[in-house]
């Protein structure tokens, strides 16, 4: 298993979703750095289940005990290592996931991969619960951009078929970004709001998911992170993403749109303005060449339906060889795009300050 990540700032995730706990180590902090512990815990309650009646009814706190690399308030330049603990699994509804597979989850490959040794329950080292870990390390990113001047942000922009406004390719205000945070269900379009809720409400009394399309944008960034070719600002951020259970696309600023245009319109054009280089447009996202150009970082991402749901569905036994159905039983989210929203806004956050490491220490 690849569970560690990063070149400047090392990230290493660990547990399973129905183990003692789950946490990650966070290597390459600087020392001296003081942590607003109470914002950590806002974005941890963010993505946190049991907290609404759109999502899983599993109840976790996900409170972290932070057990190295923090001393008086601040960082000490060793691996910080935060531990939460699952403390409201329910592994019996697990059993015939050993021998039955669920289809759209990594159950079957994770099953051949492992043979046979991977922890099923809840899903194990597969399952969304392993975002918690991620969050954290995000909220600690966020603190370290915000020195900097950069804010991320994002919001659900479809669910189910049911679209939110788009933010502004220009730009948006740190305020409305961080406005995100404040909402179960973050849209910029509140009267959108319960018809998403509603489409996620049918899903889940006909025993079925939905999915949608996070859209994230972060403001602040100079010209010049990233690296051509194989660390420009797309690959290291969609390596990142796709490490989200449930990513199945991405695209930055106008993405497969852009297929459809000609260069004239696909071009964002250079002006100075206060004695600055700035886009009139940004078709691309804030991202020429791999690498920033000083315009808003602007992407989606597609979520694809949670996979566990309680239609009957097809599928087989690997122990008996046999076809079978299944129906899952359990608690799970009929639409992880509201807990997904603080996920995707914390593993860009932390590829974002990797990214600005790596150039602070060329």
């Amino acid at each position: 298993m690849s569970s560690v990540m990063g070149e400047q700032i090392k990230l290493t995730i660990f547990g399973e979703s129905h183990g003692p706990s789950i946490g990650v180590v966070i290597d390459g902090l600087p020392a001296g750095i003081e942590l607003d512990q109470e914002a950590i815990e806002r974005e941890m309650k963010r993505r946190a289940p049991g907290n609404s009646k759109l999502a899983t009814p599993r109840k976790e706190s996900d409170s972290v005990s932070i057990e190295s690399g923090f001393f008086n308030g601040r960082t000490t330049g060793m691996a910080l290592c935060a531990r939460i603990p699952n403390s409201n699994a329910h592994s019996k509804d697990y059993s015939k996931m050993k021998e039955i597979m669920r289809p759209g989850h990594g159950d079957y490959p994770g099953y051949v991969k492992f043979h046979g040794c991977n922890d099923y329950r809840g899903g194990g080292s597969f399952s969304g619960r392993l975002t918690a870990p991620l969050v954290f390390a995000g909220a600690v990113a966020k603190q370290l951009l915000a020195a900097r001047g950069v804010t991320v942000g994002a919001h659900v922009a479809m669910l189910a078929g049911v679209q939110d406004q788009k933010f502004n390719p220009l730009g948006e205000t740190a305020e409305t970004l961080r406005a995100m945070g404040e909402e179960t269900l973050p849209v910029l379009d509140p009267s959108v709001r319960e018809t998403m809720a509603a489409r996620i409400t049918e899903a889940q009394k006909e025993k079925d998911s939905v999915g949608g399309i996070i859209e994230c944008m972060a403001i602040g960034l100079p010209v010049g992170l990233g690296e051509p070719y194989f660390d420009s600002v797309e690959s290291r951020l969609s390596h990142a993403l796709f490490s989200v259970p449930a990513v199945k696309g991405i695209a930055f600023g106008d993405g497969f749109g852009l297929a459809e245009m000609r260069g004239s319109e696909a071009n964002d054009p250079m002006a100075y303005q206060d004695g600055k280089v700035v886009c009139t447009t940004n078709h691309n996202g804030g991202v020429t060449g791999g690498i920033t150009n000083g315009m808003p970082l602007l992407f989606t991402v597609a979520i694809k339906p949670t996979p566990s749901i309680g239609k009957t569905q097809h599928t087989v036994n690997v122990v008996t060889g046999e076809d079978t159905t299944l129906e899952v039983t359990g608690r799970h989210d009929p639409c992880i795009l509201p807990r997904a929203v603080p996920v995707i806004e914390a593993v860009t956050a932390w590829t974002l300050l990797d990214l600005f490491l790596l150039a602070e220490r060329r």
